[in-house]
């Protein structure tokens, strides 16, 4: 009586310490997703700092493009105002990033625009940062990718329906960024 009794308890342990860890492991998945999401709005904030100055930029060659300056300026609002999820914030990303295109398409126009140091500074930022928020968002699909896969699994998919974790959305290419990018300067 005493070992099934003894068995019974080690049982209870090994299990309550498979459920802790396995409670903890999604913990650290989740935050691990939280952590890459804010690498990636950190790296849009940057893009979305740069675009007022390459605007102003092009306005003092270009002004009478007026209403590519005016997309590119009204697409970095919605972009910056948009809602802190991923889904939200990439149908306000990929407008803006084709509002950019357009932007750096007109640039071709102006040869003294292209010259300017200035402008090329600021493109070689822009592309950097374009360099940034791709890693980030591939290191956020990464931790998506654990979670999901942690969240789905057994016995993991149990704790975490117990513990509400739920899977969580890729950034995937949309819109245009499905598109080839086809950039000249």
């Amino acid at each position: 009586m005493v070992v099934i009794v003894a068995l019974v308890v080690l049982l209870v342990v090994v299990v309550l310490v498979a459920t802790v860890r396995g409670y903890n492991r999604l913990v650290r998945l989740r935050t691990q997703v939280q952590a890459s999401w804010a690498q990636v709005d950190v790296q849009l904030k940057r893009r979305h700092s740069l675009i007022p100055n390459l605007v102003e930029t092009v306005r003092g060659y270009a002004a009478h493009e007026r209403e590519t300056l005016d997309s590119v300026t009204a697409a970095r609002a919605a972009a910056a105002g948009a809602p802190g999820g991923a889904p939200d914030r990439l149908a306000a990303e990929a407008a803006l990033t084709q509002a950019l295109g357009r932007l750096i398409a007109i640039t071709e126009a102006y040869p003294q625009l292209r010259a300017s140091e200035n402008f090329t500074d600021l493109q070689r930022e822009l592309a950097g940062t374009e360099d940034k928020i791709a890693y980030a968002r591939q290191f956020y699909n990464s931790a998506v990718q654990s979670l999901n896969t942690a969240v789905q699994t057994v016995p993991t998919s149990i704790i975490a329906g117990v513990g509400g974790f739920r899977a969580e959305p890729y950034l995937d290419a949309v819109g245009e960024e499905r598109a080839d990018v086809s950039v000249r300067f």
